[in-house]
């Protein structure tokens, strides 16, 4: 299929869409890699940094000044893996990792932003925030209906300047309008709550080079996340069951999120908990009561 996905509960947003068969369209990191050979350096989070002038270096350099943000230079697979604060030079001095670079702390809002490229200039981005629980877990993402005039008009000069060329989908992560990650795809977790005719935006945006997309309907939605105890194996729920949750007025999609197959620790997920399910919506409380749906039939 022209539209690369690994997870079969992915399928669903993807397996109805024409696309050419000359036309390839990742969804993971590690396909787009070598899709984009001229573009793909900007999984360097280490030169994304430098390319905005913030004051960054491996560790093994002395920052001017502290705390500072450390994390992997470079790491398809679990980006934020090893990621922390470092208040001063004494914790930086034990902190010490090979692989690793330090980033000023940057404050403010922290925003995942889809957004379609021509030739480095953004045409379309929507925002969303993530409402954390514990440890490494979100309750829910609220995809906003509203711009981010910041952080818009930061990614957009700067993809104009270091992405010229590029054409296709990206996406942004920026902690009050800087950008601290940036992948050559779009976030695969909710592209059912983009609107209709989305996906068939994107295959023209890769195949014909060109952005076309009635946009005017959009409104705030939300993906909220089912999570379980470690330490034990799942079943999936039985069809009826998920047929309920997306019977709930409100609800767009369901996707059950592991391999009942697989031992629990092949998955990989955050200290806090194990992911079982993902319900996207239009509504909060629809989404609330589709997850409570899919708790009683799984845990």
């Amino acid at each position: 299929m022209p539209i690369i996905f690994l997870e079969p509960w992915c399928a669903q947003f993807f397996q109805h869409i024409k696309c050419p068969e000359d036309v390839t369209i990742p969804t993971l990191d590690d396909h787009a890699w070598p899709l984009f050979t001229e573009h793909n350096w900007i999984y360097n989070k280490l030169s994304v940094a430098l390319s905005q002038d913030l004051d960054a270096a491996p560790h093994g350099v002395m920052p001017k000044s502290f705390p500072v943000f450390s994390k992997p230079i470079m790491n398809l697979a679990g980006m934020g893996t090893g990621s922390c604060t470092i208040p001063d030079k004494m914790t930086y001095m034990n902190s010490l990792q090979p692989g690793h670079f330090w980033s000023p702390l940057l404050v403010g809002r922290h925003l995942s932003t889809d957004a379609a490229i021509v030739d480095g200039e953004v045409v379309w981005c929507r925002h969303t925030t993530g409402v954390a629980s514990k440890e490494g877990m979100f309750d829910y993402w609220h995809i906003h209906k509203e711009a981010e005039p910041k952080a818009e008009r930061w990614c957009s000069e700067w993809s104009r300047k270091h992405l010229a060329g590029y054409t296709g989908m990206v996406n942004f992560e920026t902690i009050g309008g800087r950008i601290i990650e940036a992948h050559l795809r779009f976030a695969d977790q909710w592209p059912d709550l983009y609107g209709e005719g989305w996906m068939d935006a994107v295959v023209r945006l890769y195949s014909e080079k060109r952005w076309a997309f009635d946009d005017s309907m959009r409104c705030d939605q939300y993906s909220v996340i089912l999570w379980g105890e470690h330490g034990r194996s799942y079943r999936h729920p039985p069809a009826e069951r998920i047929a309920e949750a997306k019977a709930v007025d409100g609800v767009v999609s369901v996707q059950i999120t592991f391999y009942e197959d697989w031992s629990p620790s092949m998955h990989p997920n955050p200290p806090g908990g194990f992911r079982l399910a993902i319900v996207n919506a239009n509504d909060l409380e629809a989404g609330r009561e589709a997850v409570e749906i899919l708790r009683k039939a799984i845990v």
